[in-house]
């Protein structure tokens, strides 16, 4: 077992523990928040760990993408449970990452690496420093406004960068899909 696959299954492993504090109330909203935010922090350690020395491995790219959608999905369902996020904007956000790892899917399939773009490099970066925010604010509503809260421009920030590099990532890569949509 690599260092980097190490990483990555410690970081599954503060997922039940980063449930339990996401939904032990607003007391515990710091506490759930960086164990986000170093579980968020393991992603880039074991990916950089496994390049920089060498240690890519076929176990390590298929739990290592899987850490960070249960890691998001976690997070999401904290959301929609405490009424932060709409249950629409949660399916949106997952739906996309599993559209995305579909496309990836059958890239590989043609021999093709469908790398991160910078729109997807965006996206996880507002996506992890909303999430951290959120968890941070916990269930403590700020209203801008009678119809406009931090929360929703937080929620609609995801939902908006989400979908644009889902939509950049299919026309970048469109040719991937050609032939592989039946007649």
């Amino acid at each position: 077992m690599t260092t980097a696959n190490i990483i990555t299954l410690v970081r599954i492993a503060m997922i039940p523990v980063f449930l339990v504090f996401g939904t032990m109330g607003q007391e515990y909203a710091l506490v759930s928040a960086i164990i986000f935010a170093v579980a968020s922090l393991t992603d880039s350690l074991d990916g950089y760990i496994a390049r920089h020395y060498n240690q890519v491995t076929d176990f390590g790219k298929l739990v290592d993408p899987l850490a960070d959608k249960l890691l998001v999905l976690s997070a999401l369902l904290i959301f929609v449970s405490n009424g932060i996020m709409p249950v629409w904007v949660a399916t949106v956000i997952v739906g996309r990452e599993f559209a995305i790892s579909g496309l990836r899917m059958i890239a590989a399939s043609k021999g093709i690496v469908i790398a991160a773009g910078k729109s997807g490099k965006v996206k996880t970066f507002v996506q992890c420093l909303m999430t951290i925010l959120l968890l941070v604010l916990g269930t403590k509503i700020i209203v801008i406004t009678s119809w406009l809260s931090v929360q929703d421009i937080a929620v609609y920030l995801m939902l908006i960068v989400g979908v644009y590099s889902g939509v950049e990532y299919f026309i970048t890569n469109r040719n991937v899909l050609k032939g592989s949509m039946g007649k």
